[in-house]
Order: C-alpha cells, then structure tokens, then sequence
C-alpha cells in the first residue's frame, strides 16, 4: 500500500479521536467550542513536558488528556458562571492556551525524535485501531448512563432537565471537560506520530473535526444500526483518505488547506440539497395524497 495512503490512515485514526471530542460539544450540547485550536497542540506540549522529563510515555499521553479536561473545565467556567457567551468563552481559552504552550516547555517547537511513544508498543495502525476502538466503546457506554442521557438532553431540551431538578450548567462542564480531553489526546498522539509538538499544530484543527463529523453523517443518513460516535471515525478517515489521494495524484501540499475548506462546502451542500430534496418528496407525497383521497360521505 502507498506509505502516503498509510499515514492518511494513521492521521486519520488520530483524528477520529478529535472527531468525536468535537461530537460532545458540536452535535450533543450544541456549542461552537474553538478552544479546541488552543487544547490540540496543549495536548502534545504537556506530552513534550513529561516524556522529557522522563516520565513512560503511556502515563505521559493520559496526562495530556488530563489537563485537556481542565482546559475544557475553564471554557465551562467562563460561560456558565461568568456568563460569558460560548463561542467567545471557546476563543479566550484558544487564546490563553497559546501563551500557556509557549510556557510550558520555552519554545514554539519541540523535538521528541530522541524520547519514547506509545508506538513503541507494536505497528502504528494497530495500536491507534485499539485506542480509537477502546475510546469507541467507553463513550458509547457513557452516554447509554443516566449522566449521558442528561448530557444528550442538555443538548436537545435544556428546559426538560431543569424541570427534572437537575443542574444543566454541570452537564456542560462535563461536556466540555471530556471533549476537551480527548481533543488533547488526539493532539498528543499526533505530536508522537510527527515526532514534534508545534505551536501551530491546532490551526484550522476545528475545520478538520467539523469536516469529519460532517461527512460521517452523509454516511447512512436515515440509518439508526450507525453509531454517531461510528460516523464520526469513518469521516474522519474518510477526510484524511481525500487529502492523501489528492497529494498522491499530484496537489500542491501547501493547497491541501484550500481543499479542506472545499471538503467541507461540498458535504454542507450534498446535506443541504438532500435535505431539501427529501422535504419537497414529502410534500408533493402529501399533495398527492390529499388528491387522491376520496370525500367522506355524508350522513
């Protein structure tokens, strides 16, 4: 197989985990979180800091989705006790995080060819398959507990799970800490795989993350066998597989930005047109039927 179609697929793996980090925040709770551009490449700078600090690479990659979770506890606290709107919440945390990543390790860029990964333990697929996979399985379990359920409500009926006597505010926290989080993972996993943590790494990260969900819906739409958790994943390596092959068929790598953003446009538009194809059948089914219909019989 073509090394660039592979690492398409590694990349896209990585991204599956920031693909369904972003799902918490973007489909569940309904909120345009942009602090996941600032939590990305936090994520792979607290990695930087342990593993050259000395610590298992292992522990170091839980760590950075740890401190992804009080990232995503910040932006929480910003909007639900000060008040301040989401998607500027989202924004003052991207921007914060900017200087905390210069800070943690005192460079924009840092090397890690010469520590070890958590690639060390077998192939890159395999192990990033089992991680997704694990993931996977551990959300979809959540959001089937009372918590996820309230979580999936918060989203859907604020009002509902207030009249239940419960406090929505602390299911967005929770919404935010874990998409936080897993967006962090994916950041430091990403650092591991490129061998560096960049500064720039999470540019234009949100677009990735929204291509991925986005396309993962055109998949099966009507379906209800596919989990959005499941479509998350399969666009996100389905996004990573397009920018892959348009490089391996010659694309200018500094276009592939451009083409991301055409990704995104064709999807929002293939979803809008179905959708609005699917609602003029149902009309014109409606009109038919109403034609068709024989008159009741008076008594």
């Amino acid at each position: 197989m073509n090394s660039l179609i592979i690492t398409s697929l590694e990349q896209g793996l990585i991204f599956a985990i920031l693909a369904m980090g972003v799902f918490l925040t973007y489909k569940i709770l309904d909120i345009a979180d942009l602090s996941v551009e600032g939590t990305f490449p936090f994520g792979a700078f607290v990695f930087a800091k342990f593993i050259s600090m000395g610590v298992n690479p292992i522990i170091s990659t839980l760590m950075a989705f740890f401190f992804g979770t009080l990232a995503g506890l910040f932006t929480a606290t910003l909007f639900t006790r000060l008040r301040i709107k989401p998607l500027l919440s989202g924004i003052l945390t991207m921007t914060i995080l900017y200087s905390v990543n210069l800070k943690i390790n005192g460079k924009s860029n840092f090397p890690l060819f010469k520590y070890g990964s958590v690639f060390d333990l077998g192939s890159s697929l395999i192990v990033l398959a089992g991680t997704v996979l694990l993931i996977k399985i551990i959300l979809d379990q959540f959001l089937k507990t009372e918590t996820g359920y309230l979580l999936i409500a918060t989203g859907d009926n604020e009002s509902l799970v207030k009249s239940l006597g419960e406090n929505s505010n602390k299911y967005k926290v929770i919404g935010l800490m874990l998409a936080n989080g897993l967006v962090a993972l994916s950041g430091a996993l990403m650092a591991q795989m490129q061998g560096f943590a960049d500064i720039t790494m999470g540019n234009s990260i949100i677009v990735v993350a929204l291509a991925s969900i986005i396309i993962g819906d055109t998949i099966k739409k009507n379906s209800n066998r596919i989990k959005n958790t499941t479509r998350a994943i399969l666009g996100a390596i389905i996004y990573k597989l397009i920018g892959g092959i348009a490089i391996d068929l010659g694309l200018n790598p500094n276009d592939l930005r451009a083409i991301n953003a055409i990704i995104v446009i064709v999807f929002l538009s293939y979803n809008n047109f179905a959708a609005d194809f699917l609602g003029f059948m149902k009309k014109e089914g409606g009109r038919k039927n109403v034609k068709n219909s024989k008159p009741i019989k008076e008594f």
